[in-house]
């Protein structure tokens, strides 16, 4: 026997909800196409560009432009970012400023992947001359992670610092001066680097295609399954 003092969830409410999971599935998965687009148009980008382009500030950049850029290396500002993983191996990047010129913002180097060590980086491997010079690369920017907490920057006296997926506003704070809005990420080809494997992104356009599946393929199950309920409830009632 039912007491009537209970109460019970309206019968409307399962189907509501049930909607709106549906109607998230589908954002979801229009979301995943949207970036796996994004993905392929950047990867063709990469793919089409060819020559190198000499820059000079103010000048437009594309995306993962090839550029020739004349310099001098400030090899006693140097910033190493942690926790750069490569092959399954954790190491750094070694990111160098590239002065341009008087009342000029600084460039940033990214002149490539060490692997981490049982000891400290030793500082004579980061040296490069102070002459001017001519570095050629890819436009890109300073690798970013999904979640980060606390400063970026290591706040100890000296130099090169370490961080953690800093922002270019956190170096150029740490530095004093002011950054370009982009990074140039060294060619391979280029001496005075380390280990470069420039790719657009190792999680490509494909992977977000098959999660979209996965959420459209989510949802229509779930759009059959209150369906099949509703008539179901119809048919007894």
């Amino acid at each position: 026997m039912n007491d009537p003092s209970k109460k019970t969830l309206p019968s409307w409410l399962p189907l509501v909800v049930g909607f709106l999971l549906v109607v998230q599935f589908a954002g979801l998965g229009v979301w995943q196409i949207s970036r796996g687009l994004e993905k392929r148009a950047t990867q063709n980008l990469y793919r089409d560009e060819s020559g190198f382009t000499t820059w000079q500030h103010g000048a437009a950049v594309r995306p993962y432009q090839r550029l020739r850029i004349e310099g001098r290396f400030d090899s006693a500002h140097q910033v190493i970012l942690e926790n750069i993983i490569i092959n399954s191996r954790y190491g750094y990047y070694i990111i160098t400023p590239l002065e341009l010129g008087d009342d000029v913002p600084v460039l940033l180097i990214n002149r490539g992947w060490i692997e981490k060590g049982a000891t400290p980086i030793d500082s004579a491997l980061l040296e490069l001359p102070a002459e001017p010079t001519i570095v050629h690369g890819r436009a890109g920017s300073l690798p970013r992670a999904g979640y980060k907490m606390g400063s970026a920057v290591t706040q100890t006296p000296g130099w090169p610092k370490y961080a953690v997926y800093p922002s270019v506003d956190e170096v150029s704070a740490a530095l004093g001066r002011e950054l370009q809005p982009f990074v140039l990420l060294m060619d391979h080809e280029e001496a005075g680097g380390f280990y470069r494997h420039w790719v657009p992104t190792e999680f490509g356009p494909g992977k977000h295609f098959g999660y979209a599946l996965q959420w459209f393929a989510m949802g229509a199950v779930l759009a059959g399954l209150l369906v099949w309920n509703y008539r179901k409830k119809r048919f007894d009632s």
